[in-house]
């Protein structure tokens, strides 16, 4: 099978990965459209008989962090005055359109550090190993678990409504 056929059974995973990283469709979509962009370009790097999709989530990851970086240097700026913006991009959706538990659950993976909901997601969402995860994001094995072990602690304190609280010691 050619490696551009192989891509096209990625896209579902590609698109879950970054709507639940970014939690904006069109932005999402536009970063997997991206990495499928790179990989093509880059196809000669892919060395055979290793994981592609691995590969796929080395490049979306590079390309989410590139973007996190370039947006916090410069901040997107839109007056609410601006008559060339319509009126539908500050439209927040009804809230009906999901169960609670959904939207419980996508607010507090939304409130992990980035670097725990990435491990979070690609291993409870993509089902990834965490040898996968730790060559997807170019991290030891052991900064996986880690990060793992302590994205899921956040996630059950945030989803039964209580926030973990720092071990810091009173000085008197």
């Amino acid at each position: 099978m050619d490696i551009r056929d192989e891509l096209i059974e990625h896209v579902p995973r590609l698109r879950r990965y970054a709507r639940a990283l970014i939690n904006n469709r069109d932005l999402a979509d536009d970063l997997v459209q991206d990495t499928l962009e790179r990989a093509l370009a880059r196809t000669a790097l892919f060395q055979a008989g290793t994981d592609l999709r691995a590969w796929l989530f080395t490049i979306m990851h590079n390309l989410f962090v590139n973007q996190v970086r370039k947006s916090a240097a410069r901040g997107t700026h839109v007056s609410v005055d601006d008559e060339s913006v319509p009126e539908t991009d500050y439209a927040v959706p009804a809230p009906q359109t999901g169960t609670l538990e959904v939207r419980d659950l996508d607010f507090a993976l939304q409130r992990l550090p980035l670097e725990q909901r990435e491990v979070v997601l690609l291993v409870g969402l993509e089902e990834m190993s965490y040898a996968e995860v730790a060559l997807a994001l170019d991290i030891p094995i052991g900064t996986v678990m880690s990060r793992l072990s302590r994205g899921r602690e956040r996630l059950r304190a945030l989803m039964a409504g209580s926030v973990p609280r720092a071990n810091l010691k009173v000085v008197r």
